[in-house]
């Protein structure tokens, strides 16, 4: 029997350079929602912050780079590690939330598209590979990449790039605490359709939209700080709200993908979560395996890389699979064979996954 297999043949990054700390963040002032300043020391503010997220540091790109550039850098190593010609590209579909937001600017830009400005920088003349952007929140280099799975299994595409770039530095409120949270970066995968004698890659995939109380969970919003200029907006949450819609939600749907494939959590090796918060993904997946009657999590399953690079949105998956494939990302490793899951939430609200053998 000949089963249509959606493989990751090829994967590539791209981590910034600039390491922003927590004590970097010492001279700032916070306000509250009602526009009053947090009058206690900045280490007390930092401590609770790290307790909370696990951030100590994050990655910002330098002042001459854009989403696009980066997410380009990424899907050129992706490329490579393929092995592709890049003319033979079907589709490059890029998952982002802002487009390019030029430093010392205050709007977005996403026209031309972000994939078209890849698929430019990239120097690819084949008009038959279609660019188009995804927006989708933090799960849009997943739902990328259900949404190449379609394409492929359904004949309407050999080969795909699904790419996920944010630079979340250039929208933070440098007077909200959360803007402690955000970072750059881009990550990029290419996936290809393959007739093989065994079933693998993605084997299932379900996405979820809650779009009454929860779609401005995630929203732009005015400054905390009372004198800004109301007209220029920020990346805003509202982080409770957010950590228990997450809770409620993403652990009942990662059980049924995992159902879906004919699976059981016993059979996955290894959980590649949207690096939003810490404690939240802690707990996310605490409570996945409770769904299977198990109270403890192994140490190996979960790899994290917020705690240095922070949350960087769409990029935050793929990167953190570029880094364990190839071996970059301390004693996590992925083989032949292995069910990995891919989950996420975010802006939407959208929560998604993805059961994928390796």
């Amino acid at each position: 029997m000949k089963y249509s297999n959606t493989i990751i043949t090829g994967t590539g990054s791209y981590i910034p350079t600039e390491i922003v700390t927590n004590p970097d963040f010492a001279d700032s002032k916070f306000y509250d929602t009602e526009s009053k300043v947090f009058d206690i020391p900045h280490d007390e503010i930092s401590a609770k912050f790290q307790a909370i997220t696990g951030i100590t540091e994050r990655r910002y790109v330098t002042h001459d780079l854009n989403a696009s550039d980066i997410a380009t850098l990424a899907a050129e190593k992706a490329i490579a590690d393929a092995a592709i010609d890049k003319e033979e590209l079907d589709q490059i579909i890029v998952a982002h939330d802002f487009g390019d937001i030029p430093k010392g600017t205050i709007q977005t830009d996403t026209l031309p598209s972000i994939a078209s400005r890849v698929k430019n920088k990239l120097g690819i003349e084949n008009p038959n590979c279609v660019a188009y952007d995804l927006i989708f929140g933090c799960p849009g280099w997943i739902q990328g990449m259900i949404q190449a799975d379609s394409f492929v299994k359904n004949g309407l595409a050999k080969k795909c790039l699904v790419i996920g770039t944010e630079t979340l530095s250039r929208v933070v409120d440098v007077h909200d605490r959360d803007s402690m949270i955000y970072s750059d970066g881009a990550g990029a995968a290419i996936v290809e359709g393959k007739e093989e004698n065994e079933q693998r890659g993605i084997l299932s995939f379900k996405t979820q939209s809650f779009t009454q109380q929860e779609a401005y969970y995630l929203f732009l919003g005015k400054s905390n700080k009372s004198n800004a200029d109301p007209k220029i907006r920020y990346i805003k949450m509202h982080g409770r709200k957010i950590y228990e819609f997450a809770l409620k939600n993403v652990p009942g749907l990662v059980k049924d993908t995992i159902e879906k494939a004919g699976l059981t959590l016993n059979d996955i090796q290894k959980i590649f979560i949207h690096q939003a918060n810490e404690k939240m993904d802690q707990e996310i997946i605490k409570r996945l395996f409770r769904l299977y009657g198990k109270r403890e999590v192994p140490d190996n399953v979960v790899p994290m890389s917020i705690q240095k690079l922070g949350n960087n949105s769409v990029a935050t998956v793929p990167t953190l699979l570029d880094l364990v494939r190839k071996e970059r990302f301390g004693n996590h490793e992925i083989e032949e064979g292995d069910a990995i899951v891919f989950a996420s939430v975010g802006a939407g609200m959208n929560i998604n996954a993805i059961v994928y053998r390796v």
